[in-house]
């Protein structure tokens, strides 16, 4: 998945911090592709590679399909710019995120959505059901937070870390979702499977009554997703090509 050339924008990088910021950068990109943004909302972070806990995230005020690799702000675990590239950034973004980081030293990428489908399972009673082999999937990788309000207060990160334990997607109750990688490609693939179930729940709940799978499916779907991070290998060449057909200026 490494990144084959630099751009100019990237002289002040190193090989591994600009590969990281391609990989967010399109990674937003591919967000407002499968209409899954909220104008200038929600946020997209990963982990800076080195020592110093930093982290990058999305300048406040751009729309995702405007996001490119120089664009993105790097921030410290205190919240502080590292590097001011004339952006700011969504403090709560921030507490979300770095609460994550910090806690979780496998949380390389945490990508938070508020999209209508995983917004409305958020908001459900039961969250997110069986009913698909894409839920199969991530249902037992499934971790719940309840909603606090908007997340400005730095304390809700001590529940956050609490709540989602060592599980990789979350629903954040009458919120959004959220997916954790050991790469940005893997947060990603992550957030596609739990969008893609919530996107079925919604149209089957619509549909009438429901037909629920058997117990040793649902077990038998369990084990076979200890291998979903494969799945990011195979499809993030491809979701790269795309995007660089369509506009490859996420690499600037």
């Amino acid at each position: 998945m490494t990144v084959q050339a630099k751009s100019a924008a990237s002289a002040r990088y190193s090989q591994e911090e600009w590969e990281v910021r391609v990989q967010l950068a399109a990674s937003y990109r591919l967000v407002a592709h499968y209409k899954w943004d909220d104008m200038i909302f929600t946020h997209l972070s990963a982990r800076v590679p080195g020592p110093e806990h930093h982290f990058l995230i999305n300048p406040y005020g751009l729309m995702f399909d405007e996001i490119t690799a120089s664009s993105l702000v790097k921030v410290d675990q205190d919240g502080q710019v590292v590097e001011d590239n004339g952006y700011s950034f969504n403090p709560a973004g921030f507490t979300i995120h770095s609460a994550i980081h910090m806690a979780r030293e496998d949380a390389l990428s945490v990508m938070h959505l508020h999209a209508a489908a995983g917004a409305a399972v958020s908001a459900q009673a039961d969250g997110l059901l069986p009913l698909s082999q894409t839920a199969m999937l991530v249902y037992s990788r499934m971790a719940y937070h309840e909603y606090e309000g908007v997340a400005l207060d730095l304390s809700e990160r001590e529940r956050l870390i609490r709540d989602i334990g060592d599980k990789d997607v979350m629903l954040l109750r009458n919120h959004g979702t959220l997916a954790v990688g050991r790469t940005v490609p893997e947060a990603f693939i992550l957030t596609y499977f739990l969008m893609r179930a919530c996107e079925i729940q919604v149209q089957a709940q619509a549909g009438g009554k429901m037909h629920m799978p058997s117990q040793q499916a649902i077990d038998t779907t369990l084990e076979q997703s200890k291998e979903l991070s494969y799945a990011a290998e195979l499809a993030w060449p491809g979701l790269m090509r795309m995007l660089d057909r369509e506009d490859p200026s996420y690499k600037e």
